[in-house]
């Protein structure tokens, strides 16, 4: 039911198929492999949770894939402006692809929201931007996994390589995103 909330919600600013799920289904976690279990269905949404630094991807309501994650220096509160090391929390989409990225591929969510600008503006701050899922800086892929060990982003969301890899075959431009406390 989230999910279609969420596809409804942002529908009208990216394209998506709604999709439907059964109210109150449990999340199960995706048993096989994070990477290399072969090709995955086309995302249709993700969901990231910032507490427990997990990102799901969702087809037809259905977890697909998930990953640990690295976050925003501060990941436990909610972008407030620029600078501030957060990783923001709320409904967003995938607004565009950048494979020149200096973190190996990245998928650019879009933030700031109306809600995130207008609450950096009542604070006389600039809301930041340039938010995205992505991979590890360019020559240092051989950290692997060892990155997940800090929340080390300006407020982005970061996987390995092999993984936004995977990520970037099934995630397409207009996929919602939901951010999680």
């Amino acid at each position: 039911m989230l999910h279609s909330i969420l596809l409804g919600i942002l529908s009208a600013v990216a394209p998506v198929a709604a999709t439907t799920s059964p109210a109150g289904a449990p999340l199960s976690v995706v048993a096989g492999p994070v990477h290399g279990g072969g090709p995955i269905a086309l995302a249709d949404s993700i969901v990231i949770e910032k507490k427990a630094h997990r990102l799901t991807l969702f087809h037809l309501g259905r977890p697909i894939r998930q990953y640990r994650v690295a976050l925003g220096a501060d990941p436990e509160q909610d972008k407030v402006s620029a600078g501030d090391r957060r990783t923001p929390t709320g409904l967003f989409y995938i607004e565009s692809r950048n494979s020149r990225s200096d973190y190996h591929l990245a998928l650019r969510i879009a933030f700031p929201d109306s809600a995130h600008r207008a609450r950096a503006a009542a604070l006389g701050l600039t809301p930041g931007g340039d938010i995205e899922i992505h991979g590890l800086q360019n020559g240092r892929g051989d950290t692997g996994a060892f990155h997940r060990t800090a929340d080390w982003t300006n407020g982005c969301i970061a996987l390995t390589d092999e993984e936004i890899e995977e990520i970037w075959t099934s995630v397409p431009v207009g996929t919602p995103v939901e951010i999680r406390p």
